[in-house]
């Protein structure tokens, strides 16, 4: 037989889904993969119990229905300062996964270099490769995950073509700073490169850090492409409604890419999230201090039990360092060292190498978009976690 894809060879199987089906196996709380265990808005749900009744079982318009696109854009709009054109400047895809592949594939030629912040979304690696590009990986700095120009701007002298910034971030919880992104900013313009941003956890953001859209910045609307998800916002991460907004130039060929891809997103779902996309501002507020109770409960069931951690500024995901703990154990691997926790502590957790691109192998993952009871249960699992381990 004649080999298979070069550029997939080394791909491996997601680390962060392997965790969950690990959980699952050994029964703990999987605190792994970031999905809530809480019901979404009960308006939309209730609305979706209509769409079922009604004429919306057949293809969308491909790059989304006009009524979601609208209500996407009105609301966006007002959050980013722009004036976003529904019909011009965004693509309803298959969840913020297809728009940040959709958007890759639409501005790389094979050959191309793309810069990614490490620690990374797991996904940004494979986009780059998959488009065909190089990706060149600039540090983000534990614990407070800060960044030197100066690297940056070397991804930019040796071709990068692209910046993927991911904003909050996933898996630190960083919020970047106006200060933080106008330098990248400044540097993209310098060379002219172009900025995607995965900006899925825009609403979950802690005080007093606040959002700021690189697409709103000086001179940076023309040269950013916006991926953006639902899934998150709403706690509906299995409807796989995500989107693309971008300059009309651009949106059009991510238009044609999405419809090779994918041919469109459900129907139904489209039309049951247009509810969702009109809630008004007490809707955000409530869903910010929501998140802001389960991380300070995680937060400080942490610092109790006595572990070492980062404190997220937004996003809803906790970096632990188990150096101590591995070190006692003579473990060296972080992968190995997830699936005893999850055997022998009895909580799932994703190993933080998965997310870097430097040897960092002491730092486990993870997430807190569940209700107090489930974090309640893997804090008292945790809380004698080196008898468990008998170390």
């Amino acid at each position: 037989m004649k080999p298979l894809s070069h550029r997939t060879a080394t791909f491996t199987d997601s680390v962060i889904r392997r965790m969950t089906r690990i959980s699952n196996q050994y029964g703990a709380v999987n605190l792994s993969q970031g999905f809530p265990d809480f019901e979404p808005p009960k308006q939309i749900l209730d609305r979706l119990a209509e769409v079922t009744k009604e004429n919306f079982h057949q293809y969308s318009l491909t790059w989304g229905a006009q009524n979601f696109r609208e209500a996407l854009a009105e609301k966006q709009s007002k959050l980013m300062g722009l004036n976003i054109n529904p019909n011009e400047e965004i693509v309803v895809t298959c969840g913020g996964t297809e728009a940040m592949m959709a958007a890759m594939m639409t501005i790389c030629n094979p050959g191309d270099k793309v810069a990614i912040f490490s620690p990374f979304y797991e996904n940004y690696g494979a986009d780059t490769i998959l488009s065909g590009a190089e990706p060149i990986y600039i540090p983000l700095v534990p614990p407070s995950y800060t960044f030197d120009p100066n690297l940056i701007e070397d991804a930019f002298k040796a071709g990068a073509k692209a910046l993927i910034l991911c904003n909050p971030s996933n898996p630190c919880g960083k919020v970047f700073t106006l200060e933080e992104m106008t330098v990248i900013a400044d540097l993209a313009k310098k060379y002219d490169a172009y900025i995607v941003t995965d900006e899925v956890y825009e609403h979950i953001i802690y005080a007093p850090h606040k959002m700021v859209y690189m697409a709103s910045l000086p001179g940076m609307r023309e040269r950013t492409i916006v991926c953006g998800s639902l899934s998150k916002t709403y706690s509906l991460t299995g409807w796989r409604l995500g989107y693309t907004i971008a300059p009309a130039e651009i949106t059009e060929r991510i238009k044609k890419v999405h419809d090779f891809l994918t041919v469109g997103a459900a129907a139904p779902l489209q039309e049951a999230m247009v509810t969702g996309l009109k809630f008004g501002q007490d809707y955000y507020d409530g869903l910010t201090a929501k998140y802001t109770h389960l991380r300070d409960l995680m937060v400080k069931g942490l610092d109790d039990i006595g572990l070492v951690h980062n404190v997220p500024e937004g996003a809803y995901y906790i970096m632990i360092d188990f150096s101590q703990q591995m070190k006692k154990l003579g473990v060296e691997s972080d992968l190995e060292f997830g699936e005893i926790l999850a055997r022998d502590v009895g909580v799932g957790m994703v190993p933080g190498s998965s997310f870097f691109k430097e040897p960092v192998n002491d730092y486990l993952r993870i997430h807190f978009a569940k209700k107090d009871e489930t974090l309640n249960a893997a804090l008292e699992r945790l809380a004698d976690i080196n008898k468990k381990l008998k170390i």
